[in-house]
């Protein structure tokens, strides 16, 4: 990944509009901002959250509070919980993720 053409700027995330989207269970709430083809997310999962789909966008994620388990659809299985970070490429691996008790993250795709 190049990054290109974005001046210097700051983002207060609280000021960034917030989106809701419902997983098979629980909910995800994302505030998103884009820098040129960068997407960049501060992503909340209430407890309980199951996402409703396999994933293959590949992604850098944060971990900043609570734990989260991802599955991948070979069956394999990683736990992250706050200060952990995984990353995946585009049309990799096909993963899901999941918490019991919610998670705070930054995903940079």
């Amino acid at each position: 990944m190049k990054m290109t053409d974005i001046p210097f700027g700051t983002t207060d995330w609280e000021t960034v509009e917030r989106t809701e989207h419902k997983g098979e269970t629980g909910m995800a709430y994302w505030r998103t901002c884009h820098f040129g083809g960068i997407r960049v997310r501060m992503v909340d999962y209430t407890p309980g959250y199951l996402a409703d789909h396999w994933c293959t966008k590949g992604h850098i994620l944060f971990c900043l509070e609570g734990e989260l388990h991802t599955e991948l659809e070979d069956g394999r299985r990683f736990f992250l919980q706050a200060g952990m970070s995984y990353q995946v490429a585009d049309d990799a691996e096909p993963h899901r993720s999941f918490t019991t008790t919610g998670a705070k993250l930054f995903v940079v795709d």
